[in-house]
């Protein structure tokens, strides 16, 4: 079925007539915000102190790595304990981490050893609560409505993508990036006054039945593996995070030594990023079905590899930016698109461990691949290991797209056979 217009808003409208999404979003957004202008802050500040690729990519790593090695434990937790109380804790954390970070910089004794520390403190903490946060979503709305709040979400993320570059690339010019990590720590308060005020039953410590952490663990991966529409799903995650999507993570370093700009070059790249992500979700959000979702993942996934090799081809910021902003369209349809089959394929009882998995695709992934993008960088430059991403990618899409088609689409309907190691 045809998504509607972006002039018709009824969708969005009906997603945000479910009181404790409209609260939970308008804090999250304002949240949002702020993790924007920090990440960019960070990217500015490790190139800032090294000018090295192996270190911009490694406090990307930092970032986004910790959740290939605990986000699967965050998802038990989503299944097992109450996720609201998870997400409270969970932001009070990332609140001192900012605190800390603006104070440290605000003095100048920050390192690059004491930055890379943070933020894999921060990527630790983030890790374990994403899982809640994903699966809390369904119980905010009304079961018709989980796929329009999952494209909500997107635009809410990519909205601030747009709007923190352009309130950090100010603060860094006007001022000094210290500020950056002042204002995320305070909107943090928003987030967490919101997450106070939804009117949702307390949710039991769900029955363990004897089994440890582990076994649950195992119990999720199996799912995932033996699910075929599923285990499709999350290879075309992983080979998208991995191969093109570390490049919005390595933009500090193309805003300096490809396109020979400043701190308000990287501001108009990643907002170009945001602009394109924000389309993309706006348009998904007035989708009233899942159906369709296979396909646009992976169409989307070839023109992700097709902006990446416009971007490696040139040396002009307005080209560059326009490129990121088609990147960025592609990588929030993938993203929508992927877990809204996922919400839609899976079980409620398994749910938190299989999005946990695919929370680490999302986030762990691409550091992977800014790391081994930025190590490559010192060596070759920044252009072709984007390019050898770029050409891969495209033709893994061509090769999925074959092989994979019918058990993708079978998720759309909830048709999709689980697999009998599920329990």
């Amino acid at each position: 079925m045809a998504a509607p217009p972006l002039t018709d808003l009824s969708g969005i409208a009906r997603v945000f007539s479910n009181r404790n999404y409209a609260i939970y979003s308008a804090g999250a957004w304002v949240s949002l915000v702020g993790l924007w202008v920090q990440r960019l802050g960070v990217g500015w500040l490790a190139w800032e102190l090294t000018h090295s690729g192996f270190w911009l990519g490694a406090v990307a790593f930092a970032d986004l790595f910790p959740v290939l090695v605990v986000g699967l434990f965050g998802g038990v937790l989503a299944d097992r304990f109450d996720r609201r109380r998870i997400l409270l804790v969970n932001q009070f954390l990332q609140l001192g981490q900012a605190v800390v970070l603006w104070g440290m910089t605000w003095m100048g004794v920050i390192t690059i050893g004491w930055l890379f520390a943070l933020t894999l403190f921060i990527g630790v903490v983030v890790a374990l609560g994403q899982p809640a946060r994903l699966s809390l979503v369904p119980s905010l709305v009304r079961p018709a409505d989980v796929g329009g709040a999952v494209a909500i979400h997107a635009v809410n993320f990519n909205l601030a993508r747009f709007v923190g570059p352009a309130v950090a690339g100010y603060m860094i010019s006007a001022y000094d990036v210290s500020w950056a990590f002042l204002f995320n720590a305070v909107t943090f308060v928003a987030f967490i006054v919101a997450l106070l005020l939804l009117r949702l039953p307390r949710q039991r410590p769900r029955a363990t039945n004897g089994e440890g952490v582990f076994q649950q663990v195992g119990q999720g991966i199996a799912y995932a593996v033996n699910h075929p529409g599923i285990a499709a799903v999350l290879l075309l995650m992983a080979a998208t995070s991995f191969l093109v999507r570390p490049v919005f993570e390595l933009l500090p370093g193309f805003a300096d030594h490809v396109f020979l700009s400043d701190a308000a070059g990287l501001a108009t790249l990643t907002s170009a990023v945001g602009l394109g992500a924000l389309a993309g979700g706006l348009w998904l959000a007035q989708r009233a079905t899942a159906l369709g979702s296979a396909a646009i993942a992976v169409a989307c996934s070839g023109m992700l590899a097709v902006a990446g090799l416009v971007f490696v081809a040139t040396d002009l910021l307005w080209v560059g930016a326009f490129a990121m902003v088609f990147g960025g369209f592609a990588a929030v349809a993938i993203s929508v698109s992927t877990q809204t089959l996922v919400q839609t394929g899976v079980p409620s009882h398994v749910r938190g461990r299989v999005l946990s998995i695919w929370g680490m695709l999302l986030r762990g992934v691409p550091a992977a691949g800014a790391l081994a993008m930025g190590s490559a960088s010192d060596y070759v430059g920044l252009k072709p290991p984007l390019l050898l991403g770029s050409l891969l990618l495209l033709a893994g899409a061509l090769v999925l797209a074959r092989r994979s088609r019918t058990e993708m689409r079978a998720l759309e309907t909830a048709e999709a056979p689980a697999p009998a190691a599920a329990t």
